[in-house]
């Protein structure tokens, strides 16, 4: 089972969306602002938030077209699941198709996650288009979870 969503980020290129997925400075400033690691095919990303966190490889990355990951540590349910993010111009947008995939069951904390997933990639929009995101911990909060 797959997380799925779509934005689309205005006067953006997708080389500046793309900067903003695979560089420290970017990911701190829309996902979580506890980011550190290696953003290289190959090295590992380690994304930290309020009740824990999660361990990325970068498996491949295309400039101004697609980053890779797959989750190497975290909760159970994130292990073994990986997460793309396709990009694409289309007129005054760059079009981001988001797939968070291989998720054995969809259970409660997928709801939660998909939801939390929708907040994080309006964060990466308002990012790229404003140069302010809402990375944890100024995320939307939802639920115990966080």
């Amino acid at each position: 089972m797959d997380i799925l969503h779509r934005i689309g980020i205005h006067d953006a290129t997708p080389e500046k969306v793309y900067e903003a997925l695979t560089t420290l400075d970017g990911l701190s400033g829309w996902w979580t602002e506890k980011t550190v690691g290696d953003t290289e095919p190959g090295g590992v990303i380690a994304f930290r938030f309020i009740p824990g966190g999660f361990d990325m490889k970068v498996l491949e990355t295309v400039p101004g077209k697609l980053v890779h990951w797959e989750v190497v540590d975290g909760p159970p349910e994130w292990l073994g699941t990986t997460i793309r993010w396709d990009l694409e111009q289309r007129d005054d947008y760059t079009i981001v198709l988001f797939k968070h995939e291989g998720w054995r069951e969809a259970g409660e904390f997928m709801h939660h996650c998909s939801t939390k997933w929708a907040s994080y990639l309006l964060s990466l929009k308002q990012l790229v288009e404003t140069g302010e995101g809402a990375p944890s911990p100024r995320d939307v909060q939802i639920s115990d979870w966080h």
